[in-house]
């Protein structure tokens, strides 16, 4: 599936990924590849990002590698996924 992570200042990440979690505000949630089509809210927390990731030089200051996976601080925000594309609009 195919992640877009989009702040005030830059798009900071396109690209494919395994999977996403994401700290909603009812609770954090996992999307996964054919997952239905949803939109939240997003409270302060960890954009956690799976899969054969590759970042830009001029972006990596912005996540943290842990394990297999990047994680990528935010204060709030949104997400919307709908035919295996995720944007998160991030503060």
């Amino acid at each position: 599936m195919y992640l877009e992570i989009v702040t005030p200042e830059a798009t900071i990440f396109k690209g494919e990924v395994d999977s996403v979690s994401v700290p909603g505000v009812n609770g954090d949630f996992e999307m996964l590849n054919n997952h239905a089509a949803i939109v939240s809210i997003l409270k302060k927390g960890s954009v956690k990002i799976a899969g054969d990731i590759t970042l830009d030089d001029a972006n990596k200051e912005f996540f943290e590698k842990k394990g297999k996976g990047y994680w990528f601080a935010i204060d709030s925000g949104a997400i919307e996924m709908n035919a295996n594309k995720i944007i998160v609009l991030a503060d």
